[in-house]
């Protein structure tokens, strides 16, 4: 049976996760945010919030700069898996972040497009920043990881599951989202798409098992692991490449912008 907090997750972002398995499949995450942590840049003795921290791999790297660093997600373990790296995080739902004009700076990686209200979450931030400050932040842009949904909505569809509806996630273009933070408060001060295959050293099977939890645990054992082999077999011609590696269709949206 689900815990009450596993729950809560599940409803915010249609996804619930595993600290241990997270670690040992979606750590190219934290790694391949080199860029936008640079966009960031932290400094010295700034407060800064990394909104969705996960297991506070990224959090701890923005907090070796000197910056005063807190993190929130909505997971308890990632959250625990932080806490167990001496980080100082919150339990926080990022449409309703309980902070007031109290940061310098809002951070987040691989975590905005695992929630619907985007707008929700724009006005949130605008509030936990002080006047000037800025957030910065890189998700799953347009067309991310575009094969691997439409071959899970295939697949999950004959089980009478939309994947697509139950994921809760939102991908959106460059201008729906700058238009998202302007209309929230922000002036946007670059913003952009970027194709960029990611390599799944674990393969798809257990890609699909990590980041589409949420979905495949509404199956039986069985069936889950019919779905994941079906899932698999349609994506194998795509992104399966000569060698037998697998890579991930992913297109990330990087933005800058400045509360106002």
């Amino acid at each position: 049976m689900e815990s009450t907090s596993q729950t809560a997750q599940q409803t915010q972002t249609g996804q619930t996760w595993n600290a241990n398995q997270y670690a040992a499949n979606g750590r190219f995450v934290a790694d391949l945010a080199k860029d936008v942590v640079a966009l960031l840049a932290p400094q010295l003795g700034e407060h800064i919030l990394d909104l969705g921290c996960g297991d506070g791999a990224l959090t701890e790297q923005i907090a070796a700069y000197g910056a005063v660093v807190t993190g929130c997600d909505a997971s308890a373990s990632m959250l625990e898996s932080a806490k167990a790296r001496g980080l100082n995080v919150v339990p926080a739902d990022m449409r309703s972040l309980p902070f007031q004009g109290e940061f310098d700076a809002v951070f987040s990686n691989a975590a905005l497009h695992w929630v619907t209200d985007l707008p929700a979450v724009a006005q949130s931030v605008h509030r936990a920043l002080k006047p000037g400050g800025r957030f910065v932040a890189e998700m799953g842009g347009l067309g991310n990881i575009a094969a691997i949904r439409v071959a899970l909505q295939a697949v999950m569809t004959q089980f009478g599951i939309d994947a697509e509806k139950d994921a809760a996630s939102r991908y959106p273009s460059r201008d729906e989202m700058r238009g998202i933070l302007e209309d929230g408060g922000f002036r946007v001060t670059s913003i952009e798409i970027i194709p960029r295959p990611t390599l799944l050293k674990s393969g798809m099977e257990e890609w699909l098992n990590t980041f589409r939890n949420g979905i495949l645990s509404k199956l039986s054992e069985a069936d889950r692991q019919s779905a994941v082999d079906q899932t698999v077999a349609l994506l194998r011609p795509a992104l399966c490449d000569a060698e037998g590696v697998w890579w991930g269709d992913y297109v990330r949206l990087r933005f800058h912008a400045v509360r106002e």
